[in-house]
């Protein structure tokens, strides 16, 4: 059997501190960097206060740029980063603070640069179905239904 590594509450202080400093980090995630460390309740609570304390640990932050992040890198719309910051535990106020990171126009434009790739990309003759296949896409990214069909409607007649 193998010897685990212990640590001390001082050296996972600063081994976390390293962690969210390296990258924003939601609590979840470093609760659970925690008990991969085989840290005691007590001894993840006390450097969770720690952590949150002298801001290694901002749950707006990471909303804010997690939002930003996958909007402009992965180009989800607003409901999959809605569902992905719900399954990481996050506040309904540090959600909706993400959000609003969010430009409209930029909202728009993007679908719509999503729309017109995915057109060049969908080889079916047939409308209704090019149109299915499309907007299924976009919706598993994350993007309104109304807003979809809205734009598709402009594009697809």
């Amino acid at each position: 059997m193998e010897a685990r590594k212990t640590y001390t509450v001082d050296e996972a202080k600063r081994k976390l501190e390293h962690y969210c400093a390296y990258q924003e980090r939601c609590h979840k995630e470093v609760r659970a960097k925690l008990y991969e460390m085989h840290m005691i309740p007590e001894a993840i609570d006390l450097i969770m206060v720690h952590l949150i304390q002298h801001n290694f640990l901002n749950e707006e932050r990471f909303a804010k740029a997690f939002v930003r992040g996958k909007f402009r890198m992965k180009q989800w719309g607003k409901n999959r980063l809605l569902r992905e910051l719900k399954f990481r535990d996050i506040s309904k106020f540090s959600i909706d603070a993400g959000l609003k990171e969010i430009d409209e126009d930029d909202y728009e434009k993007t679908l719509e640069t999503l729309i017109e790739k995915r057109m060049a990309l969908v080889k079916e003759p047939n409308g209704y179905k090019k149109k299915k296949k499309i907007a299924d896409y976009l919706l598993y990214r994350g993007w309104e239904s109304y807003l979809v069909f809205e734009k598709l409607n402009t594009y697809l007649k």
